[in-house]
């Protein structure tokens, strides 16, 4: 961890995050707006690298954690018009509760049946959006009452604030012993558990901070557009955004989580006028990527610095 401090890659994040902070005082709204968005979707990026990079646990399901979060922020702050922060709040404790019940037993299967298990859940949790209308709007859309600031400029700097210290966090988090733990395990687990390391209290452990993040950046993400939607934080397509963009940024770095989602979203606005073509230009670059850098963006950028 020392020697990360020491890196070039800390300095320039540094730089990054410094110059990125001064964006408001200079562009325009909408471009504020798109990077709004990417900075959260890098927090659940972040998030879903810790287990799948770590632990080795695929989670094909992280817009369950993320729905949860989102739709208990948005449900009683419509319902009970709480303050926004306690809805947050509670949005992130209820992802933990959710992701704790699924994990405890998910995390005792083998093969691809954890993945298969979360999958589900997103599944499950679409059909109970649907179901009780009433409550969560539906398929309509849950409008909420409150946001955080109608401030372009605020949203902003909360959401780039958000991701910052979310990365500080969960990369500090995979870099300690415990990150260490879940590295062996996701490696060789029968070999991790033999030098008598509990692997699934570890995986457990994994998966709660995961689903806290991911709460939480979900509870934001609501208070920011003012809905909550199955198309804006449940779908299994938004699933696969988070995975594509952790993939991109590279696996087992964190911090590629979020330059991941960003690329992926401002390629996608940028790339918007080309209509169904996006769709395919954005998934060939991911597909390059994944056959010709394994380690991601940032994985390669991390390799050539060994080198040098």
């Amino acid at each position: 961890m020392t020697d990360f401090f020491k890196s070039r890659l800390f300095v320039i994040s540094i730089l990054v995050v410094a110059i990125a902070a001064t964006l408001p005082l200079y562009a325009s709204g909408y471009v504020l707006g798109l990077l709004t968005v990417a900075f959260y979707f890098g927090v659940f990026a972040m998030s879903w690298d810790l287990l799948f990079g770590f632990a080795g646990e695929v989670n094909f399901g992280p817009t369950f954690l993320i729905g949860v979060g989102a739709y208990t922020a948005g449900i009683l702050n419509n319902l009970y018009g709480w303050s926004v922060y306690l809805c947050i709040f509670l949005g992130a404790m209820a992802a933990v509760v959710a992701g704790f019940v699924l994990a405890l037993p998910a995390l005792r299967l083998r093969g691809p049946y954890f993945g298969l298990t979360t999958l589900v859940a997103v599944l499950i949790l679409q059909n109970f959006v649907v179901v009780f209308a009433g409550l969560t709007g539906g398929e309509i859309g849950l409008t909420i009452p409150d946001v955080i600031t109608i401030s372009a400029n605020i949203n902003y700097w909360i959401a780039l604030g958000f991701m910052t210290i979310s990365a500080a966090i969960l990369f500090g988090l995979s870099q300690s012993p415990i990150g260490l733990v879940l590295q062996a395990s996701g490696q060789d687990a029968v070999q991790a558990g033999a030098l008598g390391f509990n692997i699934v209290k570890h995986k457990l452990f994994a998966f709660i901070v995961s689903a806290f993040f991911s709460g939480l950046s979900g509870a934001l993400l609501v208070f920011y557009f003012g809905t909550a939607s199955v198309g804006t934080v449940v779908d299994i397509a938004v699933g696969v955004n988070v995975i594509v963009a952790a993939v991109l940024g590279g696996r087992r770095t964190v911090l590629g989580g979020a330059l991941g989602a960003i690329f992926l979203i401002v390629a996608s606005e940028f790339l918007r006028p080309t209509g169904e073509l996006a769709t395919f230009i954005v998934s060939t670059v991911a597909l390059l990527v994944v056959l010709f850098f394994p380690g991601g963006f940032l994985g390669a950028a991390l390799s050539r610095e060994a080198r040098t």
